[in-house]
């Protein structure tokens, strides 16, 4: 197979995870004989630097004309005067929500796995993960708060911010059908999460799940207001096997499961649009305080390629290997700085990138 794909290295981290991410490809291609073509294309604060704006329309165009894209990491630290001071529009996660609306990615996939090699990075008790867990979030990604009509205004002499929250029944179906979907092949569980007791936007969201799961009679439909569902994730993570949820609440409750996983550089993510089209990408940071330092977990960009193997080319067996490789390198004890533990042998970016590449089979 040929796979014309689009890289977005982005800042920080971004190139250093993404090569590595390559290099597995490279390594799987040569393997199972197929050819991965790479286009690189800039967006987020190195696409202002470079173009003014944090995706040009050229940029969009390449990835548009891609089989999938592979995303690094976008942004700086927060308060980052060059980047920051300036117009929402023109900051670099304005990139993100461009290339996201701009493709119709409108279904994000977040893994969250416990590898019982990270137990014991695990900040939760070990009562409380119990034999670990296994979870999806599906997170509604080009709808609500972050793509609602917003402002700031002066009233009465007092600075007033505005931000909308909208929802239409279709939006909410489409994400939804492919929640049941991924719950069909895994323990046909789905609960959806929204604040339905407060927020209209929310019990439109429930009226139209419930409708969609008529259709799914094999799977339990349970529903969670948000609040509850943070509080349930660190106290029994077990009981999750799809989460369904829109795009502000998705954002924040799968960085918290990213964190029982044992590391934030262990969550991969796929997001897709009403073909088999897909961006993947780490669901961590820029984390620009340690680009450039071989500091950087690779593992959750590796495991975001393997996503696309398997969403976007179809190549089961071949992100199986992927996934086993890196299950083998976290047995044979080998960790990034941040999931480190006594006892294992520390490798910087480069050297994990190329301990997974070696044990592809």
């Amino acid at each position: 197979m040929n796979c014309n794909i689009v890289t977005i290295p982005g800042d920080g981290i971004g190139p250093e995870i993404v090569r590595e991410a390559c290099k597995v490809l490279d390594k799987v291609g040569e393997v199972y004989g197929h050819t991965f073509t790479y286009t690189e294309v800039l967006m987020g604060g190195c696409s202002i630097d470079a173009y003014g704006v944090p995706l040009t329309d050229e940029a969009l165009e390449t990835a548009r004309k891609s089989d999938a894209v592979l995303l690094g990491a976008v942004g700086g630290n927060v308060g980052n005067s060059r980047w920051y001071d300036v117009a929402p529009q023109l900051r670099p996660e304005a990139g993100l929500l461009a290339i996201r609306k701009g493709l119709n990615l409108f279904a994000n996939i977040r893994p969250a796995y416990l590898y019982k090699e990270l137990a014991d990075a695990c900040p939760l008790k070990k009562e409380i993960i119990g034999d670990g867990f296994d979870m999806v979030i599906m997170r509604e990604l080009t709808g609500g708060l972050y793509f609602g009509e917003r402002h700031t205004e002066e009233v009465d002499g007092v600075l007033q911010a505005t931000d909308t929250l909208t929802y239409n029944e279709n939006e909410i179906r489409r994400i939804a059908v492919k929640a049941f979907d991924i719950a069909m092949k895994r323990k046909k569980h789905v609960i959806s999460v929204d604040k339905a007791n407060v927020l209209d936007s929310s019990r439109l969201w429930r009226k139209v799940v419930e409708e969609v799961a008529k259709d799914y009679p094999e799977v339990t439909l349970e529903h969670m207001l948000v609040d509850n569902c943070a509080m349930q994730l660190v106290m029994n993570p077990g009981q999750f096997d799809v989460v369904l949820t829109e795009n502000m609440f998705g954002d924040i409750l799968s960085d918290e499961a990213s964190m029982i996983t044992g590391s934030i550089g262990m969550l991969s993510s796929a997001s897709l649009n009403e073909t088999r089209f897909g961006m993947y990408e780490p669901s961590h940071g820029s984390a620009p305080d340690i680009a450039g330092k071989d500091l950087a977990n690779p593992i959750a960009t590796v495991l975001s390629a393997a996503m696309m193997l398997r969403y976007s080319f179809d190549l089961d067996k071949e992100a199986d290997a992927v996934e086993a490789a890196v299950q083998q390198v976290l047995t044979e004890g080998y960790r990034t700085a941040d999931i480190w533990a006594e006892g294992c042998e520390k490798v910087g970016t480069a050297q994990m990138g190329r301990l997974i590449a070696d044990r592809i089979r």
